[in-house]
């Protein structure tokens, strides 16, 4: 049951919204229900006394042109921003983007008819999902793909999945409804949990990597991370330790320090760690956060315009998790080098085990390399553009929906880079025959072992990548 309220959603929430196709089981808070309806009567209350943004006034470069309140005024809005264009939007993306807007809605400042609101709470109730294309934000509210939703809530789009009796339009309802970034939104948090499932994983990579090696603890060691107590820094030293067994310092490994791949392990991926925390800290503010301009306060009793549909805190915390984790993800591919690498492993070069000039792995680093370069073109930033649009009027745009993009297309590359490096640590290990039996990462090496081929002849590695990747989830929970 996922509490609607305004005030709790959690990115957990939006994750399960996004992943349950068919019935959602939602508790819509009645009260909450009751502050969005005040705020509806006062908003048109206003109306009748004061200018109000997008209600008597046209919108962007429109707003110093009078218009009547009407429904007619409303529908043209939509109608007119509903020009989306591209791909359609994932099914996940969709069903999260309702959710979301639902949620913003409650917090009672938006000035919506309950009708609108109440058909909203019944698609996202029951599954259903409207045709709503990719293309038509650059992170200042994602007009185009609410305005189609909109417009499927009133019966004139199509419904993909599902429908729900169509409602009308109110005075006023266009511009509140469309005023969020909600499509972002559902994106980022998707791109942030699965980045925050995949950073967990790699610990368990690492260590395995580490074993593999025959690495040196010390450079885990609590005196070391004491001296400079970064909290991701820390946190990741102390989940080495924990994995590996290591209650105190052991003896050192076969050499006094590790390539940077194992030593500088923490120094690294504590970066991303806290930029990822900080990523799921911004958005779980903003899918609770009232967006709509302009915003209706019953504390007030009056209308108050303002530019929270920017989003710039969304779009550099994209950017700041998304290069971190770039720099993990080259940490990996590192590692990778060492373990087909005779004299770290004393194994044979590519851990080959076939005739002489057998390959092994090799084809791991070149997929690796693949999966790194296209990692290293999403993790550039992308709020380093902008935009003038609207005569001028609209003169600065965050693009976080398109730092929200990269992101989904950054999680897609890391994970084939852990991927690579976890086929090659295991082998690793079954050719050392290593004993794990004391070590919690065992977990790990057996959770791998089980889905990976066991078979060491060259042959096509496609389906021990695919079946690494799909392991990753297991791993980040041991």
């Amino acid at each position: 049951m996922i509490r609607v309220d305004g005030r709790t959603l959690r990115c957990a929430d939006v994750v399960a919204a996004a992943r349950t196709e068919g019935p959602l089981e939602i508790d819509v808070s009645i009260a909450a229900l009751r502050a969005a309806e005040h705020a509806w009567k006062l908003a048109g209350e206003l109306s009748t006394r004061r200018v109000v943004y997008g209600r008597t006034t046209g919108v962007g470069a429109n707003k110093d042109d009078p218009v009547e309140s009407s429904v007619e005024h409303g529908l043209r809005l939509l109608r007119s921003h509903a020009g989306g264009s591209g791909d359609e939007m994932p099914p996940g993306q969709v069903r999260a983007m309702l959710l979301i807007r639902l949620n913003q809605l409650l917090t009672g400042r938006s000035g919506l008819s309950p009708e609108l609101i109440g058909a909203l709470a019944e698609a996202v109730r029951t599954g259903a999902r409207p045709r709503v294309h990719r293309l038509g934000a650059i992170g200042t509210g994602d007009l185009a793909p609410l305005a189609e939703a909109a417009l499927a809530l009133t019966g004139e789009r199509p419904w993909v999945t599902g429908h729900v009796p169509p409602v009308p339009v109110r005075a006023g309802d266009a511009l509140a409804f469309m005023s969020s970034n909600a499509a972002t939104l559902a994106e980022a948090t998707l791109a942030a949990m699965r980045l925050n499932t995949l950073t967990r994983a790699s610990h368990a990579v690492a260590a395995l990597t580490y074993v593999a090696l025959d690495g040196n603890p010390e450079a885990y060691a609590t005196p070391v991370h004491e001296a400079r107590p970064h909290a991701g820094q820390v946190a990741c030293a102390a989940e080495m330790r924990r994995l590996l067994g290591m209650h105190q310092t052991p003896k050192p490994g076969r050499r006094i320090q590790d390539p940077f791949g194992l030593r500088a392990f923490p120094q690294v991926q504590g970066p991303a760690l806290d930029a990822v925390h900080y990523l799921r800290d911004v958005l779980a503010v903003e899918i609770n956060a009232s967006t709509e301009n302009p915003m209706i306060s019953t504390v007030h009793n009056d209308a108050y315009h303002h530019a929270h549909f920017h989003t710039a805190y969304v779009s550099t915390a994209l950017d700041q998790a998304r290069a971190t984790v770039h720099q993990v993800a080259e940490l990996s591919v590192a590692r990778l080098g060492d373990l087909v690498e005779p004299e770290f492993t004393g194994l044979r070069p590519f851990l080959a085990a076939g005739p002489p000039g057998s390959s092994g792995v090799m084809i791991l680093e070149y997929v690796a390399h693949d999966a790194l370069t296209e990692l290293r073109q999403a993790a550039l930033p992308a709020t380093l553009g902008t935009a003038v649009v609207s005569r001028g009027i609209e003169d600065h745009a965050s693009f976080s929906t398109q730092a929200a993009r990269a992101a989904t297309a950054a999680c897609s590359a890391y994970q084939q880079v852990l991927a690579c490096e976890l086929v090659a640590a295991v082998r690793a290990l079954r050719m050392r025959e290593a004993d794990l039996v004391e070590l919690p990462v065992r977990e790990a090496f057996d959770a791998a072992s089980a889905v990976l081929d066991p078979g060491l002849d060259d042959r096509p590695l496609t389906g021990d990548i695919a079946a690494a990747v799909g392991v990753l989830d297991r791993l980040a929970r041991i």
